[in-house]
């Protein structure tokens, strides 16, 4: 099968996107330069749904550089995410079911990178492991105080 409209090349700065993001907001340039490249981007029409709350294969990690997203679960509207925000950070981690439904509101750019992309990004990279643990452990204490 050949490539979707949605698939096409879109103009985006992958190191300064990626450098937004607060998970990733602790690694230095050119961490994230080399993070860049198991990235690629990725479109979605208005009312597409990107993943789906249940789905037994979260594989992917997406960082919404342009539209917008709506987060449900069990039937609820939880979030609204735009540029800068990412979901799927669940996936990184380990093959998890996916905990909500991402639905573009309209038409969506991303850049996505699959589990073991990012786990092979890690492995070889190991001072950017450290700093991803750091990250998460800080998330954990705030959940922890809210």
């Amino acid at each position: 099968m050949g490539p979707t409209p949605y698939d096409r090349a879109v103009a985006i700065d992958t190191v300064e996107a990626l450098g937004r993001v607060p998970l990733l907001s602790g690694l230095d340039g050119k961490e994230l330069k080399r993070l860049a490249e198991v990235f690629t981007e990725r479109a979605f029409a208005a009312g597409d749904v990107v993943v789906r709350q249940g789905d037994e294969r979260g594989i992917g990690f997406f960082v919404i550089t342009e539209g917008t997203a709506r987060v449900s679960a069990n039937g609820k509207d939880l979030a609204v995410l735009g540029p800068g925000d990412h979901f799927g950070e669940i996936a990184l981690i380990g093959d998890r079911v996916r905990t909500a439904t991402v639905t573009a509101d309209a038409d969506l750019q991303t850049l996505v990178t699959t589990v073991w992309e990012f786990r092979a990004f890690v492995k070889d990279n190991p001072d950017t492991a450290w700093k991803l643990l750091e990250h998460l452990a800080g998330l954990l204490v705030e959940r922890k105080q809210v």
